[in-house]
């Protein structure tokens, strides 16, 4: 194990509970090993602070896993840890049989996502330690909930900071091409193969409700829609139509495979086309919709793209609120930790006068509870979700 000693003042946001450690940190390093590696911390006086591991390679050289001395390499650790987060979901998430089971730093497992999707779990190890531990970690996964499949999602480009390769495994049993699970009663396919981050967008469960009451009799317009979560509740919840826009055929494929699977495809169709050409076509062509729905990706990947990725955010809300009924609703999304809450606010703020729209802030949604928020690690903090109203 190495011995890792900061340099004097460093310690701070380790001692506040923050779980890395920047390269730039450090002081010295005792001993070798591979990336990946575990090591111990130190302050500069020589005090203990912690036990993790180690990745010469990464800008993130530390991540913690534990604040006292323990062996974080075997099966034992990780089959404690993982059950202490699965019995937290059990709590939050009663009856439910898909859900996030690991979200690394807020689970003091950073680097490793876990998602259960029925008898499949879909993970990623985004770390160096998190794959010098992969035998570890399946072992430990297959002891507490014996899946009949395990696939590695590890096609995410924060592994090439890593030094790791991004690619896509099975690493145990076998996965279908899609696997059914159920949200509020809408019968769902996640491909775990091929579909984005693990197969589904589980963080944001919850907020689907915001639908709920808001759709009935009413046109509703669903924008970077993916499989079409936001569509298909929208259908659910008694909207007239409903309109997902999508601009990969694949996703939009599967949109309206589960629009027939749950019998709404006489009121949701779907179009393979880009959202912001749509947009623009759409008030071309007079359409006004009750409720518009504002899902997209990520477009901060860096905190130095923020300011040209504001642009984006707000000319794409501005657009869906040109296309909104008075009275109609907005529910929009940011994806992206770089853009905190009260700054996304203020660019709904910004959207709406460039739109000459007034728009009043209804409710505000949050990830599911199988997403919790450390404290002191605000990088949890990335989902937001804005329920407002043109009046």
């Amino acid at each position: 194990m190495l011995r890792i000693s900061l340099k004097k003042g460093e310690e701070r946001r380790l001692r506040e509970g923050h779980p890395w450690v920047f390269s730039n940190e450090i002081k010295e390093i005792a001993g070798e090993g591979q990336p990946g590696c575990a090591a111990e911390l130190f302050d500069a006086g020589g005090a203990f602070l912690g036990t993790g591991y180690y990745n010469s390679r990464s800008l993130i050289a530390v991540r913690v896993l534990s604040r006292r001395r323990e062996d974080i390499d075997g099966t034992d650790f990780f089959v404690q840890r993982i059950r202490q987060a699965n019995n937290y979901r059990q709590l939050v998430c009663p009856g439910e049989n898909d859900y996030r089971v690991v979200y690394g730093e807020a689970d003091f497992l950073p680097g490793l996502v876990v998602d259960k999707y029925g008898d499949y779990l879909s993970i990623q190890l985004l770390s160096a330690g998190m794959e010098y531990r992969r035998n570890a970690i399946v072992a430990a996964l297959t002891e507490l909930f014996h899946p009949k499949g395990i696939v590695a999602r590890n096609d995410v480009a924060v592994r090439s900071l890593e030094g790791l390769e991004e690619k896509v495994e099975i690493i145990s049993g076998s996965i279908p091409e899609t696997v059914e699970v159920t949200e509020h009663g809408i019968r769902l396919l996640v491909d775990l193969l091929g579909g984005q981050k693990t197969g589904h967008f589980l963080d944001q469960r919850n907020n689907h409700l915001l639908l709920q009451g808001r759709c009935q009799g009413k046109s509703v317009l669903d924008l970077f829609c993916y499989s079409g979560s936001w569509a298909l509740h929208a259908a659910s919840f008694g909207a007239k139509s409903v309109l997902g826009i999508d601009i990969s055929e694949k996703a939009v494929g599967l949109a309206r495979r589960q629009a027939e699977l749950n019998g709404l495809a006489d009121r949701a169709r779907f179009e393979a086309v880009d959202a912001f050409a749509r947009l623009r076509s759409l008030k071309d062509e007079g359409k006004r919709f009750g409720v518009v729905v504002l899902d997209p990706p990520a477009f901060v990947k860096s905190k130095k793209m923020l300011n040209e990725a504001l642009k984006g955010y707000i000319t794409v809300n501005r657009r869906a609120m040109e296309l909104l009924d008075d009275g109609g609703y907005l529910v929009t999304c940011s994806c992206s930790y770089h853009l905190g809450r009260e700054p996304f606010r203020e660019l709904l703020a910004s959207a709406a006068r460039q739109a000459g729209r007034s728009m009043r802030l209804v409710a505000t949604g949050f990830p599911s509870p199988d997403h919790p928020v450390l404290l002191a690690a605000p990088e949890t903090d990335y989902l937001k979700c804005q329920l407002l109203q043109a009046v």
